[in-house]
C-alpha cells in the first residue's frame, strides 16, 4: 500500500483545488464555518474510503491504519494537535476506547462516556513528578477485565484482576509498591493549587489564555503559522509553531533562548516538521508567555542573520 499513498499524494500536491475538490465530492467542506484546504480534503476523503468499520476493528487493523494514516498525512507523531470530539466513537461500540491524554488531561473535556480506559501522568498538565501513570476505567473495561483471560502470563505489575474479579484495592490507595510518598504529597498540593485557581474549568481557562498569546503572535508574523492548521484541532498544552527559513532556524532559536536563559527545549519533537514546540499547560503562567514572544522575534532574526 505504500506506493498507493505515495501516489495519492503526488496527486494532492501536483492536481488543482478545483479538480481535488471535484474528486472529494464536488463541494468545498467546511468545518465550523472555515473551509478545509483542497489538499487535505482530498486526502481526508481518500483516507475515509479506506476506513475500518468501528465493530471490525482490531489491534492489527488499528495499528496498520495508524500506520498508513501517519505515512499518508505526513508523520503519525506531529505533535500540537488535539483530537476535536468525541462524537465519532459510537455509544453502541462492542470493543473499549483506549485514551492516552497526558496532554489533555486537565486542559480540555474528557467525555468520559465515550472513553473506557484513560491514561495520564502526573507531570504534564498540573507539573507533577514524572514516572507516575494513572488509569481511569470504565465500567465497561471493568467489565472486560473480569470476562477474559490472555492467553499469555502476566507480570504481577500489570494484573489487575484476581480470581475474575477486579482487584479494588488498586483504586483505594494500595500499591503492589510503595511509590514516594514525597511525590504523592506533590500531587496533592498541585490538586489543591489547582482548585484555588478555579478548579477544572479555571485549568481549561489558563491553557487557553496561555495558547492564545502564541497564537496571537503567529497571527501577526508573516514568518510564523501554526502547524496545526485546523483551528478546532489546535492543542492548548502543546502548541507547535512552524517557521519560514530552512530546518536549522527552530534548532538556532532554541539554542539562542536557552543560552539566554529564556526557554529550555523548546525545538520541535524530533519526528516532527522542524519548528518550535512551546508548552502552555495550566501551570505556566501567561505573563510569561507574553514575555516570551519578544524573545522569540529576537531569536528568529539573530537565528536568519546568521
Amino acid at each position: 500500500m505504500s506506493w498507493l499513498r505515495k501516489a495519492l499524494v503526488h496527486l494532492a500536491l501536483s492536481r488543482s483545488d478545483e479538480a481535488l475538490i471535484k474528486a472529494s465530492g464536488g463541494e468545498p467542506r467546511t468545518v465550523r464555518g472555515m473551509t478545509l484546504d483542497a489538499r487535505m480534503q482530498f486526502l481526508e476523503a481518500q483516507a475515509r474510503q479506506r476506513a475500518i468499520p468501528w465493530d471490525s476493528m482490531t489491534v492489527a487493523t488499528l495499528r496498520a491504519q495508524t500506520e498508513a494514516g501517519a505515512e499518508l498525512f505526513g508523520g503519525g507523531k506531529v505533535s500540537g494537535v488535539r483530537v476535536e470530539n468525541a462524537d465519532w466513537i459510537p455509544d453502541s461500540r462492542e470493543g473499549l476506547t483506549i485514551c492516552d491524554a497526558t496532554s489533555a488531561v486537565f486542559a480540555q473535556e474528557m467525555d468520559f462516556t465515550k472513553l473506557d480506559v484513560v491514561t495520564y501522568s502526573w507531570q504534564k498538565v498540573l507539573g507533577g513528578e514524572g514516572a507516575h501513570g494513572m488509569i481511569i476505567l470504565s465500567p465497561r473495561a471493568v467489565a472486560r477485565l473480569e470476562s477474559y483471560s490472555p492467553p499469555w502470563p502476566m507480570p504481577k505489575i500489570f494484573r489487575m484482576t484476581s480470581g475474575g474479579k477486579l482487584i479494588a484495592g488498586i483504586f483505594e490507595g494500595e500499591t503492589i509498591n510503595t511509590p514516594s510518598m514525597i511525590c504523592v504529597e506533590d500531587y496533592v498540593v498541585a490538586l489543591e493549587w489547582a482548585q484555588s485557581v478555579g478548579g477544572l474549568q479555571g485549568l481549561f481557562n489558563r491553557a487557553d489564555a496561555n495558547a492564545a498569546v502564541l497564537q496571537k503572535w503567529m497571527d501577526e508574523r508573516p514568518f510564523a503559522t501554526n502547524l496545526a492548521k485546523v483551528k478546532a484541532q489546535r492543542s492548548n498544552t502543546s502548541v507547535c509553531i512552524s517557521l519560514e527559513g530552512s530546518a536549522e532556524v527552530p534548532k538556532k532559536i532554541a539554542k539562542l533562548l536557552e543560552k539566554e536563559g529564556v526557554a529550555l527545549d523548546i525545538n520541535g519533537y524530533r519526528d516532527a516538521p522542524p519548528g518550535l514546540r512551546i508548552w502552555c499547560g495550566a501551570t505556566v503562567e501567561t505573563s510569561d508567555l507574553e514575555a516570551l514572544v519578544p524573545w522569540l522575534d529576537w531569536a528568529y532574526q539573530e537565528a536568519t542573520q546568521q
